[in-house]
């Protein structure tokens, strides 16, 4: 059985761990084992009851910040409005009449409506029954809307009919929602079936962007979707990260 004395230890060791990985961004066990003075075993204990505890997220090695992210839609919609509605503009900019877009789904780009002028002339794609009645004020932006078996976590639809729909657009650009922006492990999402629709999509477009409110960049969720160089942008509200690959263009919103 645990003393007071031990439990405090752990905790303050624990601590420790935490406020490094707010500052690295990264934890790697047997460095910070050698620095630290502790066993690699006690590490990983550590890390797994983190993890166990929602506070981070286990990798080969160490662990990295946990996306936020993954709280209910009615709950996220609250969520970093004001840096929503800044990312939301900069997307409407970069769809040009004529365009062929993909949009995911999520509060983020539920916005985008809003902020794309009238009168523009494009086509929307997207498996999200919000996003496109969101578009109903727009006359002249043709709608498909993708369906399949509804996700109600993001409230999207999935499954192989929704993948085959992705897969046979040749589309312009892809506004891909994800959960975590980061240096090591790249965009990720908190669902595998949905990480593998979300590769779908980007593979079926010519670009794609990723809007990150502040809250996703450095954080991951378990399942990677794709390398951080599979996107040709990333629009945050702050500066450009700089882990962010040279050949991937920052847009400041």
């Amino acid at each position: 059985m645990k003393t007071h004395a031990s439990r405090g230890l752990t905790a303050a060791r624990r601590a420790l761990l935490l406020d490094r990985l707010a500052r690295d961004g990264a934890l790697v066990v047997t460095p910070l084992a050698a620095e630290l003075g502790l066993s690699e075993d006690t590490l990983r204990r550590d890390l797994r009851d983190l993890a166990a505890e929602g506070r981070l997220l286990r990798v080969h090695g160490g662990a990295v910040p946990l996306s936020p992210t993954h709280a209910p839609v009615a709950d996220r919609r609250a969520m970093q409005a004001d840096a929503k509605a800044r990312l939301v503009r900069a997307a409407a900019d970069m769809i040009g009449d004529g365009a062929l877009v993909i949009v995911d789904g999520g509060t983020t780009h539920m916005g985008l409506a809003d902020a794309l002028p009238q009168g523009r002339t494009c086509t929307i794609v997207t498996h999200s029954p919000a996003v496109a009645a969101s578009f109903e004020p727009h006359a002249r932006v043709e709608v498909v809307l993708v369906g399949g078996r509804l996700f109600r976590h993001s409230m999207v639809a999935m499954g192989p009919g929704t993948a085959a729909a992705f897969g046979s657009l040749r589309a312009d650009l892809c506004l891909l929602g994800v959960t975590g922006v980061h240096a090591h492990t790249g965009l990720s999402t908190g669902d595998s079936e949905e990480a593998a629709l979300k590769r779908v999509m980007m593979q079926s477009a010519a670009e794609t962007v990723v809007l990150a409110t502040p809250d996703k960049i450095g954080r991951a969720s378990a399942w990677t979707i794709a390398p951080l160089d599979g996107i040709a942008a990333l629009v945050t509200t702050d500066g450009r990260p700089d882990w962010l690959p040279p050949g991937v263009a920052h847009v400041a919103a």
